[in-house]
């Protein structure tokens, strides 16, 4: 068989690889209304045409026989079908890497500083395609999650019970306990409790800093700073189905609690807040700057109450995360609910 055949397998694996990546980057881009995902699709489809021009295109057009391919009329059910979105995503990731370590393999007969860059390639679109395919997921899991609650673990059991019981009266979308003055077996307690009233509602129950009492007591996830244990230690502990938040405060942090496959980011802080105190505030200008960089779940916190929640829709994010506007108040209930339709109202006139 003549060597210069590869050029036909060559090409055949250089066009669907092209493809496909074509796609995946147009559904972030489209569908999902992505930036930064949009970009790292786009940088890796123009590295790849990039590294394929050392194939000469008279080669790959001269052992080009469409018509004579002996696979072309194989069709399966399954590749004239997709029902949604993340089938649409998982059969184009794989058909590009698939493809791709074809193009690997067989380049190695040529090129091996080819074979070198597809391979990087390769390992590049794993990490792009679990950050894609993990914003899909959390998409859909947090959709209506657009307030979420920061209580500790309160001055007795009865009164953390009364506050989360006034918190589910409201729907509010997620309560996350943080209390760094407990003691872990206070801790556990108070978490157990959150679980056992969040169960079977569409609260979801989050921990602070602990992904070990998360497994514990099976709270829906954990939420880590930038001085915890990182997200990607935190996913050995949870598992695949836990979700994740991480605390960012630029958009360099955000970026890469993306591809580090964070479901959820808090970003902030945004005005001064009276339970943590930072040296810099991020203001309605952080806001601006990320609004549009990822599709990611993006929560503002930090001092945000009723008086200023509408100046941070106006600037670009429909999620917040309170603590004392609403722990410290008179009328927890009342305050959840006005945040609530507020940012109901600005994300259902969002939508297109």
């Amino acid at each position: 068989m003549s060597e210069h055949k590869i050029y036909r397998l060559l090409d055949a694996a250089s066009n669907r690889a092209c493809e496909a990546v074509r796609v995946v980057e147009d559904v972030v881009r489209f569908v999902f209304n992505d930036q930064f995902l949009t970009k790292e699709w786009k940088e890796l489809r123009h590295n790849l045409a990039s590294a394929l021009q050392v194939l000469p295109a008279e080669m790959r057009f001269a052992f080009r026989h469409t018509e004579r391919d002996v696979g072309a009329s194989i069709t399966l059910a399954s590749e004239i079908k997709r029902s949604c979105t993340a089938d649409l995503l998982a059969a184009n990731v794989a058909r590009l890497q698939q493809a791709l370590r074809s193009l690997e393999e067989s380049s190695k007969l040529l090129d091996v500083q080819l074979a070198q860059k597809i391979e990087a390639l390769r390992y590049r679109s794993y990490v792009l395609a679990s950050a894609t395919q993990t914003i899909e997921e959390s998409i859909k899991r947090l959709q209506d999650v657009r307030l979420c609650v920061l209580i500790d673990g309160g001055g007795s059991e009865q009164d953390y019970s009364q506050l989360i019981d006034l918190l589910l009266s409201a729907d509010v979308g997620a309560i996350q306990l943080r209390d760094k003055k407990m003691t872990d077996a206070e801790l556990v307690l108070r978490a157990r409790l959150l679980v056992e009233k969040t169960r079977g509602r569409e609260t979801l129950s989050i921990i602070n800093d602990r992904p070990d009492i998360v497994v514990l007591t099976g709270a829906d996830g954990v939420h880590v700073g930038q001085s915890d244990l990182s997200v990607k230690d935190a996913r050995q502990i949870l598992g695949p189905g836990g979700l994740i938040g991480v605390s960012t405060h630029n958009a360099e942090q955000l970026s890469k609690a993306v591809l580090d496959g964070a479901n959820y980011a808090g970003i902030g802080p945004i005005f001064e807040s009276e339970t943590k105190l930072f040296p810099n505030y991020g203001g309605l200008p952080l806001i601006e700057q990320i609004a549009n960089q990822t599709a990611l779940p993006v929560f503002a916190i930090g001092g945000i109450n009723l008086e200023n929640a509408d100046a941070v829709i106006q600037a670009g994010i429909r999620r917040v995360a309170v603590a004392s506007a609403i722990t410290r108040t008179a009328d927890p209930r009342s305050v959840v609910v006005a945040l609530n339709e507020r940012l109901c109202s600005a994300t259902e006139e969002a939508m297109p």
